[in-house]
């Protein structure tokens, strides 16, 4: 069986006060646990959970993954700006026009995320996270799709974005030109192998699609690291 995309995780310098700051922004609601595994749970069972986990490396340019967050009307839009403002976000310049409708804002620990103007056809039906826009090529695009068996709904000069069979939230990658990676990413992946699946196997599969194993094995929490075929990290961890 297939691996499912069970969190976002950030790495975060203090994880509950980040996880307070996206759970007042999304409305959702936090999960139980120390400060080494802080989560916010989605609204319903068919979408990822957000975790934030203890790290304390340099931030090292701009994200290689942000959030875009949709909004019903133009007072949705600024009411969402205003929250997050108020929970200790700012405005940033990322080099965005005057002219666009969407506003670019950083949480309280620098990372990126965009409130998109109401009318976005693309991000339509996707709920209040529209997308995980990430920097990468088209064969990574494409890696994720057949990992996570998530159909691509967007194929077209090297600009791919896959959704999963049950709608919600489209993750895109912008194609070239991609920028360097520097250091590790602040935003991953983890990915959950079903109760009663063969984690080695799975492990196997996502390496004959094209990951990397990282050498450092399983960690502590019974979580595998790997890099996809851009050199992003991801985990997956074992059936529970």
């Amino acid at each position: 069986m297939t691996s499912r995309l069970f969190a976002i995780c950030f790495h975060a310098t203090r994880p509950s006060d980040l996880a307070r700051f996206w759970s007042g922004v999304l409305g959702w609601e936090p999960a139980g646990g120390p400060d080494a595994d802080v989560a916010i749970l989605p609204p319903d069972d068919a979408g990822f959970r957000i975790r934030f986990l203890p790290g304390q490396e340099p931030r090292t340019g701009r994200n290689r993954a942000h959030f875009d967050l949709t909004s019903t009307s133009p007072e949705d839009q600024r009411r969402t700006v205003a929250r997050a403002l108020e929970l200790g976000g700012e405005h940033i310049d990322v080099g965005q026009l005057p002219e666009d409708g969407h506003v670019v804002l950083a949480d309280p620990d620098g990372n990126e995320f965009c409130v998109i103007e109401p009318g976005n056809k693309f991000l339509a039906g996707t709920g209040f996270i529209g997308a995980l826009a990430c920097d990468g090529t088209q064969e990574v695009g494409y890696f994720w799709s057949e990992a996570l068996r998530w159909p691509l709904v967007w194929d077209q000069d090297q600009e791919t974005a896959i959704q999963s069979p049950s709608g919600g939230t489209k993750i895109t990658w912008g194609g070239p030109p991609v920028a360097p990676k520097t250091g590790t990413n602040r935003l991953c992946f983890e990915l959950a192998v079903p109760a009663g699946a063969d984690w080695g196997a799975e492990i196997d599969r996502l390496v004959s699609l094209g990951a990397t194993r990282t050498g450092t094995g399983e960690d502590g929490s019974g979580r595998a690291l790997l890099l996809d075929p851009d050199g992003n990290e991801f985990f997956v961890q074992r059936p529970r």
